[in-house]
């Protein structure tokens, strides 16, 4: 299959999810949002929602590896990974919410809250990409 094919099951496959979601529980998919909810243990945590969406957001990967091996390169230095990861996690915190939260779920619902946080998103995403490849080489 082509990767049009793999991007376009792959959307299926979240708007399906984010739509599912939404009408079981009554709550946006949004993975910081949910990640949160975990955090927080309760005596409930293991039978939340919550714990299995991120849970088959964890495992399916592994599953899909197990049938099809993609070839990864990851050329970034480990110390600018977990810059990234920690920048990510504060701009979601400042955002009020992540890419899967504002990005799926708010733009489906025309949020202009969403709107803007995702053009946000994307700029600065394109910016990043722009000054590691381009300005710092």
């Amino acid at each position: 299959m082509s990767n049009i094919v793999y991007a376009f099951l792959g959307g299926l496959l979240l708007g399906i999810a984010t739509v599912g979601y939404l009408y079981i529980n009554g709550r946006i998919v949004g993975i910081s949002g949910l990640i949160a909810q975990i955090i927080k243990p309760s005596k409930d945590t293991f039978k939340s929602s919550a714990f299995w969406f991120i849970a088959g957001l964890i495992i399916t990967p592994f599953i899909y590896g197990y049938f099809y091996q993609p070839e990864i390169e990851i050329k970034a230095d480990t110390y600018a990974l977990i810059l990234a990861g920690v920048l990510v996690g504060f701009g979601t915190r400042l955002g009020s919410g992540c890419t899967s939260g504002h990005g799926i779920c708010g733009l489906s619902r025309l949020s202009k809250r969403s709107m803007i946080a995702t053009a946000i998103f994307m700029f600065a995403g394109m910016l990043t990409v722009y000054v590691i490849r381009h300005i710092l080489g």
